[in-house]
């Protein structure tokens, strides 16, 4: 049961959506118009998402910066104001109990984006005894514009040259008059942008992108059409694709832990538990003409050797994806496995990941 409100809700069942609960939240998982089209909009144009479900959360006082290190496993004193991390949260143990972004937003003053984990809880108790204040801010929204003609348009509309803001950056400006903070970053595998803004602010500035955008084909995107993109791209969702008893070692998160950096929570355990790995991510390309089964079983032999945990099918690689965990010995590009669901049985290729711009060009260009 949802216990939080987008003050776009009434535009998203306008839209032809039931508003199911993600996070606490009314999403829009579908609405009237087809995802595929919505997808095809995202890659050759841009879409426009609601991902207000997402928790926000201000740290701000004179510890911020040692609560924020502490808490994700980046190194916070690395992300100067104006840029932004993202990274796993870890619990004692070494295992995942969220992700998130932490924004640096000023001196002592940081924003962290959060899932569905438990990034607040960890936030409270890494500030505990220290000078940092820690406020839940659900009046600040985010809707995100993905795409390659996303940098064009927002470009025409803010007084600031959105084509310089790098990936992972972020700028507090106007966009059509209206306070924003407009940060380079997206859940798509597309150049993007979200875009934080207040209620009051947030249902006129939805009005204006789809009205001014509509010429140059930008429309509104549902959660479905967001999960088949962030398959094709190989971004994970907690808790589906990485889970309190996976590592970062085991989840294609290696990068994100800093080997430099001082105390983190979580970090004697997940440094013991490198190279123990029970499980490893890997993308999988499977016998059949629509979504797999999540959860179906993957073996090898005759043997169980994994699980699918996000399936989509995408029409424009013709391909049924999915993000798995599988055992170490099957997880080698190439490797034949047979997926067994409650109603269906094929064949299954374990693939490179992302299967969509590998080399990321297009987020990063």
């Amino acid at each position: 049961m949802s216990t939080r409100e987008s003050a776009l809700a009434a535009h998203h069942r306008a839209l032809g959506s039931n508003l199911e609960d993600w996070n606490g939240m009314g999403a829009p998982w579908t609405y009237h118009s087809d995802p595929c089209d919505e997808h095809d909009a995202v890659r050759e144009r841009a879409g426009l998402f609601d991902v207000s479900g997402l928790k926000k959360v201000r740290v701000r006082g004179s510890d911020a910066a040692a609560v924020c290190d502490h808490v994700i496993t980046r190194d916070m004193s690395r992300i100067p104001i104006g840029r932004s991390a993202y990274g796993p949260v870890l619990q004692d143990d070494g295992g995942i109990c969220d992700d998130a972004i932490i924004f640096t937003l000023g001196e002592g003053d940081y924003l962290v984006v959060h899932g569905a984990g438990a990034c607040m809880e960890k936030l409270q108790e890494s500030a505990a005894g220290r000078d940092a204040s820690i406020v839940f801010d659900d009046d600040l929204h985010d809707i995100s514009l993905q795409g390659p003609a996303s940098v064009g348009f927002l470009d025409a509309h803010t007084p600031i040259d959105l084509s310089a803001l790098r990936y992972f950056h972020q700028a507090e400006t106007t966009l059509f008059g209206r306070p924003v903070l407009i940060s380079r970053t997206g859940y798509s595998g597309e150049r993007g942008y979200e875009i934080f803004a207040t209620a009051e602010h947030v249902v006129p500035l939805w009005e204006e992108i789809l009205a001014t955008g509509a010429g140059a084909g930008i429309v509104p995107c549902s959660f479905t059409c967001l999960d088949k993109i962030r398959v094709e791209a190989a971004l994970l969702f907690y808790p589906y694709d990485m889970t309190e008893a996976n590592t970062p070692w085991e989840v294609t998160m290696s990068w994100s832990v800093s080997r430099k950096k001082g105390d983190f929570r979580g970090r004697e355990a997940v440094f013991a538990r490198e190279g123990q790995e029970k499980i490893l991510m890997v993308g999988i390309v499977a016998d059949h003409d629509d979504a797999v089964e999540a959860g179906a079983a993957l073996t090898l032999d005759g043997d169980a050797v994994g699980v699918v945990n996000s399936p989509a099918w995408s029409h424009r690689l013709q391909k049924s994806l999915a993000l798995c965990h599988v055992a170490p010995g099957a997880a080698a590009e190439g490797t034949q496995l047979m997926l067994e669901g409650e109603t269906m049985q094929c064949q299954a290729t374990v693939s490179q990941i992302p299967f969509y711009d590998p080399d990321k060009t297009r987020t990063h260009a």
